[in-house]
């Protein structure tokens, strides 16, 4: 997500709250969990409610810290005895804002989190063992702009039950300490992948490795991983879908809501506020050398890209020409050659900008600072289809055009369209909220305990039944999908695969139409043409929403511009 998007999720959140449980006791730990990794004997506990044996905070990889900081990871340390694996590890570092600081006891724009934070979840349903290592293995990437989040926001123990997966749920270096380019780093090297600038992805790859190695302890098939993400953590499934150091490293790859942009080298080095080498300047001394950034205050690194504030704006996903190739990131898919070319679904949700659109001053009022309501509701509905579309088109249809003329033929697309919240404080979220973005995350997981106090207003009795079948349905799908590459019929309607036109399964509950499949493709060039000719819409309301989309739109705005300025 753009920074502005970042700033407007935090607003709402400041209604949401996010919900506290860092002063719940830790589970007790249960015998039946005791297993044994490769570095050492773990034990983990059964969660009452579902069954689910869940191993938390499992280091997949040494703290990356001193010297270690900015370098690839390396492999976490053995230990001796049982180590108690019954609470979540600690967050990555990142600068707190409304979404989790409630959760990590600490104000907007603190700084939180540690740098041994390589940890990894694992949810496995009950029985699951190294006796009967075959289900499939899901890896979670979380989202979060790629600045901040946690694993301890998810929930893997019902999706894992409710369909025989092991699901594993990754934290990885965020911000600055996880996508750095600066050019004195990438000389002072110890093995080669030290030159990279996506440090997060790094990371990524050393617990996929890990899986690959211990994913049988927990009833999980090695050979059969399954790498998910939505947003930020999309956009990573992306960047590894690319990476040769990825290789044969997981065998099926779901894009949730993410993006196929990257950030030139050249870019992220030097040339502007947030490029690297002007970064170090502000936080290292003295500047330039190896040894003074590595040794840098982590409160001065995270400072020199917030000014003091809740918010961090930087490049991610650099074409380092290590993690990803130094072209285009969209361009590895240009050839069955140069990416990973594995079982691959992309999505996105109808409504993916009403999240952020709800705090647009231009689009949105707030009253007594709480109360959230559209200035114009068509005109608000109108804004967000089109934005909406835009991202569709770029992270969908163009993204499986190009995989399909390469030879890729293993894709699959979905619109998630559930639109049904409730309502609080005078809000209606089915029109404020919609099917926003991250809002499919509670279905997939069949967890809805996910928007903190929001929840009780937007998964309510009167949708419960309806959002039921469809989390039921979706999970189905993601497993099958994980299972054999191919979603089938698993959740009901069978899910095809892509084509040029545009084939997409809906997702939506039963009294929306449930499961359904849409035809016809959807491009940049038709959402511009269909905004010209609006007749909905006045000369300065066409303006108000071109402005909304040229910069997301990868290849730049046209000439024309409808006459806006």
């Amino acid at each position: 997500m753009r920074f502005e998007w970042m700033v407007a999720a935090v607003a709402l959140a400041m209604l949401v709250s996010a919900c506290a449980e860092r002063d719940a006791p830790p589970p007790t730990a249960n015998p039946a969990t005791e297993r044994m990794v490769a570095e050492g004997r773990v034990i983990g506990f059964i969660e009452p409610s579902n069954s689910a044996q869940i191993w938390l905070g499992l280091p997949y990889a040494a703290a990356p810290e001193g010297d270690l900081r900015w370098r690839a990871p390396r492999l976490a340390e053995n230990w001796i005895g049982t180590r108690d694996a019954l609470t979540h590890g600690a967050p990555c570092p990142q600068i707190t804002n409304a979404l989790n600081a409630e959760a990590t006891g600490a104000e907007p724009g603190d700084l939180v989190g540690a740098e041994d934070c390589l940890f990894i979840d694992i949810y496995a349903p009950a029985g699951a063992g190294p006796e009967n290592a075959d289900r499939p293995v899901m890896m979670w990437i979380h989202g979060g702009s790629n600045v901040w989040g946690s694993a301890q926001q998810y929930d893997g123990a019902q999706l894992a039950t409710d369909q025989n997966v092991v699901v594993a749920v990754v934290q990885y270096r965020l911000g600055p300490l996880g996508f750095f380019a600066h050019p004195a780093l990438a000389a002072d090297t110890q093995i080669e992948q030290d030159g990279a600038a996506n440090f997060a992805l790094l990371d990524q790859i050393a617990a996929l490795h890990w899986l690959r190695d211990n994913a049988a302890q927990f009833g999980g098939d090695a050979s059969n991983i399954t790498i998910f993400g939505e947003s930020a953590g999309g956009h990573n499934v992306v960047g590894l879908l690319a990476s040769p150091l990825a290789e044969d490293l997981f065998h099926r790859a779901v894009i949730q809501s993410g993006s196929f942009r990257s950030v030139a080298l050249d870019d992220a080095q030097s040339g502007s506020e947030f490029a690297a080498i002007e970064a170090a300047e502000r936080f290292a001394e003295p500047t330039g050398t190896a040894s003074a950034i590595r040794s840098a205050d982590l409160q001065a690194v995270f400072g020199a890209y917030t000014g003091g504030g809740a918010s961090v704006e930087l490049p991610t996903m650099i074409s380092d020409g290590v993690t990803i190739p130094s072209t285009p990131l969209a361009e590895a898919f240009d050839s069955v050659e140069t990416f990973n070319a594995v079982p691959i679904v992309t999505g996105t949700t109808r409504d993916e900008m009403k999240l952020f659109n709800a705090f647009d001053p231009e689009l949105s009022s707030r009253l007594f600072g709480v109360i959230v309501r559209s200035r114009d509701a068509d005109f608000y509905d109108i804004t967000a289809s089109y934005q909406s579309r835009v991202w569709r088109a770029q992270a969908v249809d163009e993204a499986a055009n190009r995989m399909a003329r390469a030879g890729h033929d293993d894709i699959y697309a979905y619109r998630f369209d559930w639109d049904e919240g409730g309502s609080m404080l005078f809000m209606d979220f089915s029109h404020l909220l919609g099917a926003a973005h991250a809002m499919e995350i509670p279905f997939v997981f069949n967890h809805f305990t996910f928007f903190g106090r929001l929840d009780a207003a937007l998964f309510n009795d009167d949708n419960a039944a309806g959002r039921e079948a469809l989390a039921s349905s979706m999970g189905a799908y993601w497993a099958e999908f994980a299972r054999s590459g191919d979603p089938g019929s698993a959740g009901g309607q069978e899910w095809p695969a892509w084509q040029g036109e545009g084939v997409l399964m809906r997702f939506d509950s039963p009294e929306d139409g449930g499961g359904e499949i849409l035809t016809g493709p959807e491009s940049v060039t038709q959402i511009l043409a269909d905004l010209e000719s609006d007749p909905s819409l006045s000369s300065e309301q066409r303006c108000m929403v071109y402005e909304r989309l040229v910069f997301w739109i990868e290849d730049g705005p046209p000439s024309a511009g409808f006459g806006c300025s």
